[in-house]
């Protein structure tokens, strides 16, 4: 934790001791809960797009899938700039195959609800949270795997005055899985708008484009 202070925080502890020790002690039933959701949730997605339920198991995605959880803070207070607005975070979509979102209730996140959402200008709406249900975000790995049929969530979180916790729970697929466009999602009109790519390279190149 202190390592994970001093290079990421920078600012003391975001969350308190206790809530800590009680989050590590039920990470473990949390992390099976949320992994069985995700699952079920692809599922779901595998039937919409008129394929087996099982598919995503079928092609090696879920065999030892990446599922991370990440508990996030962000201040009520966050300064003010004259040249450009300041975010608790700025517009952004996730890379995988898709998001489990839970809120403690506080307003602040929006999503872009614009077909085409990286053009200008865009449109945002307020994400209600609904008690008791998660938010779902669908991931970029998930857009280029249904041919943009489904296409991956951008969304920000605006600052409101209040502090705001959240969990977001991210279903990725086996690094070595072979993520290609399906064949429900592609035709002679609409021919495969990317390259078929190993999930594990996708992630590699991904962070690099961000973080270099």
């Amino acid at each position: 934790m202190r390592k994970f202070q001093k290079f990421f925080l920078h600012g003391g502890r975001q969350w308190s001791l206790i809530m800590e020790r009680s989050c590590v002690s039920s990470l473990p039933a949390a992390d099976y809960c949320l992994r069985s959701a995700a699952r079920r949730l692809i599922s779901l997605i595998a039937l919409a797009l008129k394929l087996d339920e099982d598919y995503f198991v079928k092609v090696g995605a879920l065999d030892d899938p990446e599922g991370f959880l990440r508990l996030l803070h962000y201040p009520g207070e966050l300064g003010s700039s004259d040249e450009e607005p300041i975010y608790g975070a700025s517009a952004h979509s996730d890379y995988g195959m898709t998001t489990l979102l839970l809120t403690d209730g506080v307003a602040g996140l929006q999503a872009c609800v614009c077909r085409e959402k990286w053009r200008q200008p865009r449109v945002w709406e307020d994400v209600p949270q609904i008690h008791g249900c998660f938010i779902v975000n669908i991931g970029d790995m998930m857009e280029r795997w249904t041919n943009c049929l489904f296409r991956s969530t951008l969304h920000r979180v605006m600052p409101t005055g209040q502090e705001r916790y959240s969990m977001a729970f991210f279903m990725d697929p086996n690094p070595d899985c072979i993520v290609e466009c399906l064949e429900s999602c592609c035709s002679e009109s609409c021919p495969p708008r990317f390259p078929a790519i190993r999930s594990g390279d996708y992630f590699t190149e991904r962070f690099r484009l961000t973080y270099d």
